[in-house]
């Protein structure tokens, strides 16, 4: 009667929804990547300063928390805990290649004055920073 014509199974997989799903992830996480704050948490003394300008680069921060831990932020880097030498060796390198970069010490409220004062002078002595500025929150109204 008939010859049927028999299709060979075709064992392809169709990527379509796949590549569906990883542009709804992808938008999903643009939206929330700059929602997400990164630091140290550190409880910063209260006064009345002014602002840094905002024409002005972002401020390399180095931080002292409650237990005396150093860390260093440069932009948006995550902060990891680090030795004294190992934050001065960054600040050096980072001001080598931008010498008119900012730098603030951001300190614990709760920290001892000594571990600010050494992380200013580790800043300065080691790394050659000519100015430190420190950081701190604006006092409730």
């Amino acid at each position: 009667m008939y010859n049927r014509v028999r299709r060979k199974k075709v064992a392809e997989i169709n990527v379509v929804p796949y590549i569906d799903v990883m542009l709804v992830l992808l938008i999903i996480f643009m939206v929330t990547a700059p929602l997400i704050t990164q630091g140290v948490k550190v409880d910063l003394p209260k006064a009345d300063a002014e602002p840094l300008s905002k024409d002005q680069k972002p401020p390399l921060v180095a931080s002292v928390d409650a237990e005396g831990n150093y860390y260093l932020a440069v932009g948006t880097s995550k902060n990891q805990k680090l030795s004294g030498e190992e934050v001065a060796s960054l600040v050096k390198a980072h001001l080598a290649k931008a010498p008119d970069t900012p730098v603030v010490v951001n300190g614990d409220g709760a920290v001892s004055y000594d571990a600010v004062i050494q992380l200013m002078v580790l800043l300065q002595k080691q790394a050659g920073v000519p100015s430190v500025g420190l950081m701190t929150d604006s006092p409730e109204k």
